[in-house]
C-alpha cells in the first residue's frame, strides 16, 4: 500500500481533469490493483473543513505516511515572499508545500505550473509564482535546486498543460511498486520514458518537415507546421504522437501547431529561436538553428538542397 496526498496551488485544475481521464491505468486501477491509498485530493477527496487539516498535520506527524507527495499548479509566494495569496487549511499553501516535501517519500509536480511556475511565472509574476524545483528554466525554484526527498530523488517533474493523464497514471505505478529507477530523469528532472522523444517523432507531418513543404491550419496532410505556423515539434520533448491524447490523436495530427507546453521556457520559450507567438525561420523556410549535434552551415546547406529538390505538392503544398 501506498500513500498518496495531493495538493494544488496556483492551477486550474486542468490536470486534475487530465488525471481522471487516465485509461492505461485509471485512476480506479490505480487504487484496486495498485494498492494506491488517495488521502487526499482537493477534488475527489471527502474531507472537507478541519478533517482536511486534520489529514494534513497527520501527515506532518508521521502519524500517516506519505509515500507519495504530488503536486499541481504554481507554488504561489505573494505578496512579499508571505503566501498569503494561497492561503489553504488555515496557512499559505508553500507552508505545506515546504513541510509534507520533506516528510514525502517522493515528490511528484504535475502539469507546468507545479514543474517551473508556467503560465502564471511569466514576467510580471504578480503573485510570485514559481515551481517547485525549477523556476523556467533555471534549477532552483521554490524547495531549491538541492532538494531531495526521503527516497534521495529530486522533484519528479510530468509537466504539460495539461500533462497526459496515462503519464501520470504510469509514473504513480512506477512509484508505488518500487520501479522508479527504471524511468530514469533528464536534465529537467522529467522521466526519460515521456520526455525523450520529440514531438515530431510519429507526426504524420514529419514527411514534410523532411522535405520542406509548409502547411497551415485546417490542411491535414497539406504539408508541415513548422515553418508557416511556428509549430513547436521538433524542439519539444514528449510522447505526444506515440502515447496519443484519448488513444486517437495529438495536436500535430489533428492538424494544429505543438506549442511545446512540456518545455520549461512555455509559453514564451526563446524569443531569438522562436516562440508560440513568433515563427522561427531563416531565409523564409530554414530554422534558424539547426538541430543538436549537427552544424549550423551543414544543415542550412543540407535543407537547402534538398527544399529545392522536392517537388511541388499537387495538393497545393509549396516547394
Amino acid at each position: 500500500m501506498a500513500n498518496l496526498l495531493w495538493l494544488k496551488g496556483g492551477a486550474c485544475s486542468g490536470n486534475t481533469m487530465s488525471f481522471l481521464n487516465a485509461e492505461e491505468p485509471s485512476v480506479i486501477e490505480l487504487v484496486m490493483d495498485f494498492g494506491i491509498r488517495i488521502l487526499y485530493h482537493p477534488s475527489i477527496g471527502l474531507e472537507i473543513g478541519e478533517q482536511v487539516k486534520e489529514v494534513l498535520n497527520d501527515a506532518l506527524n508521521g502519524i500517516t505516511p506519505v509515500d507519495i507527495f504530488v503536486f499541481e499548479g504554481s507554488v504561489i509566494q505573494g505578496p512579499n515572499g508571505s503566501g498569503k495569496m494561497n492561503l489553504y487549511a488555515g496557512r499559505p499553501m508553500k507552508d505545506w508545500v515546504k513541510e509534507i516535501a520533506e516528510v514525502a517519500q517522493y515528490v511528484v509536480a504535475v502539469g507546468d505550473c507545479a514543474a517551473w511556475g508556467g503560465i502564471v511565472a511569466v514576467p510580471p509574476n504578480p503573485t510570485e509564482s514559481t515551481g517547485i524545483q525549477f523556476h523556467r528554466r533555471q534549477k532552483g525554484g521554490f524547495l531549491g535546486a538541492g532538494f531531495n526527498s526521503r527516497s534521495g530523488l529530486p522533484v519528479i517533474n510530468i509537466p504539460g498543460c495539461p500533462a497526459h493523464p496515462d503519464w501520470m497514471t504510469q509514473v504513480l505505478v512506477a512509484l508505488a511498486t518500487g520501479r522508479m529507477k527504471e524511468l530514469l530523469l533528464d536534465d529537467f528532472h522529467r522521466p526519460r520514458t515521456f520526455f525523450t522523444d520529440f514531438v515530431q517523432t510519429g507526426c504524420t507531418n514529419a514527411r514534410s518537415f523532411a522535405e520542406k513543404v509548409s502547411g497551415g491550419f485546417g490542411k491535414r496532410g497539406n504539408g508541415c507546421l513548422f515553418y508557416e505556423v511556428g509549430c513547436r515539434g521538433p524542439m519539444t520533448r514528449a510522447s505526444c504522437n506515440r502515447i496519443l491524447w484519448n488513444r486517437v490523436s495529438s495536436k500535430t495530427r489533428a492538424n494544429h501547431p505543438c506549442l511545446g507546453c512540456t518545455e520549461p521556457a512555455f509559453p514564451h520559450h526563446d524569443l531569438k529561436k522562436g516562440s508560440i507567438f513568433k515563427t522561427m525561420k531563416y531565409l523564409g523556410v530554414l530554422p534558424k538553428e539547426a538541430p543538436e549535434g549537427e552544424s549550423k552551415l551543414l544543415y542550412y546547406f543540407k535543407t537547402g538542397v534538398q527544399k529545392a529538390l522536392t517537388p511541388s505538392r499537387k495538393d497545393g503544398g509549396s516547394k
